[in-house]
């Protein structure tokens, strides 16, 4: 009952994440640049529920997102299923209880999220690749991300640790007392 809940709490999260990206954030854009919170809700799944819902939350939204927004034919997808698989990876090998480790997580998976899009856009469309444009949108969404982590950190560390507990059976000692 208590996975239900998580999972359309989660489904409308991603809701209210993509009001927010198509209406609010566009009057807090530096030159059409907006921050990427899918690219934040995709790792926090990822890193708190487990590889697979990750993987999974990561390719649906991002077949949604593929499909409403229409621009990248399957970069989201793609980038978004990448960054759900990358942060169970993260989720072994680093300590989630660390606000600066979060930080460099975000900064990571946008920076790679960033540059698998526009490798796919040059690929597929076979634009121009204009770098220092591309460094300058980067940077500004990556700080963009970061200031927004800093911010839902506390709610994104309590929220998180509910679902790992309801997910994550590490329950070991209970089992024997």
């Amino acid at each position: 009952m208590k996975k239900t809940v998580i999972n359309i709490s989660l489904i409308i999260v991603a809701m209210l994440i993509y009001i927010l990206q198509a209406n609010f954030f566009h009057w807090f854009s530096i030159a059409g640049i907006m921050p990427n919170l899918f690219v934040i809700f995709i790792l926090f799944i990822g890193l708190f529920a487990n590889r697979t819902m990750g993987t999974i939350y990561g390719l649906i939204v991002g077949i949604i997102l593929d499909l409403t927004i229409g621009t990248k034919v399957g970069s989201y997808s793609i980038g978004l299923g990448l960054i759900g698989f990358l942060a169970a990876i993260f989720d072994k090998n680093f300590s989630k209880d660390s606000r600066m480790t979060i930080m460099v997580m975000v900064v990571v998976v946008t920076c790679i999220f960033e540059i698998l899009s526009y490798l796919l856009m040059y690929i597929f469309f076979s634009i121009h690749l204009e770098i220092v444009n591309f460094i300058k949108i980067l940077a500004v969404e990556v700080v963009y991300n970061l200031i927004l982590t800093i911010i839902i950190y506390p709610l994104i560390q309590k929220c998180g640790y509910f679902i790992e507990n309801e997910y994550k059976d590490n329950r070991i000692l209970t089992r024997y007392f």
